[in-house]
């Protein structure tokens, strides 16, 4: 069995680390920990690696958020991948910071990196791991939020969640999907 690892976030140096990228960070721990490397290829990076009989392609879309649904649709096809071996890891305000909740589908809840994804593939029935990055903003600086970096006093928070959502990644990949859902959404 095979799956498709979305983790969701912008290209370039001055996005790196920000709230929007939390996706990329988290494929980052786990690429690591499975000792799998990066190569540039078509619509972003792409590192291959397999767990317990599975094989796992990550990908990091560097066609921007607003645009990722041409990545995935793009691996998608050259993968000849099911819906149901898909999952995205994204960024989530309506979830306090460091939170993780696992959908098996849903609407894309204001973020543009989903809408991209359901306008592509017509559909919003695959699996996503939202990342809570929490709302504690100004009203009208909601962009500067998304795109700023943790400020230090939740950097111990997300080093300690986006572990977490590693190791939910790897539940997901090697668990039936329900099971995956109910053990990653009572832990949080």
């Amino acid at each position: 069995m095979k799956f498709l690892v979305v983790g969701l976030g912008n290209p370039g140096e001055e996005y790196q680390h920000t709230r929007h990228n939390i996706g990329f960070d988290v494929l980052d721990e786990f690429a690591s920990r499975q000792n799998a490397a990066w190569t540039l290829e078509r619509h972003g990076w792409i590192a291959r690696t397999a767990a317990r009989g599975r094989n796992i392609i990550l990908l990091k879309p560097n066609t921007y958020m607003n645009l990722s649904g041409k990545a995935v649709s793009y691996w998608m096809q050259a993968e000849k991948m099911p819906l149901s071996q898909v999952l995205v890891l994204l960024d989530d305000l309506a979830l306090s910071t460091g939170k993780l909740r696992l959908r098996l589908n849903g609407s894309d809840g204001g973020h543009n990196g989903l809408k991209s994804i359901n306008e592509t593939l017509g559909t919003n029935q695959y699996a996503r791991l939202r990342f809570g990055i929490g709302n504690d903003f100004p009203k009208g600086r909601q962009s500067e939020f998304v795109l700023g970096k943790w400020n230090a006093e939740e950097q111990d928070t997300i080093k300690a969640a986006t572990i977490k959502a590693a190791d939910a990644l790897l539940l997901y990949i090697t668990q039936p999907q329900n099971i995956a859902m109910t053990r990653i959404n009572a832990a949080g």
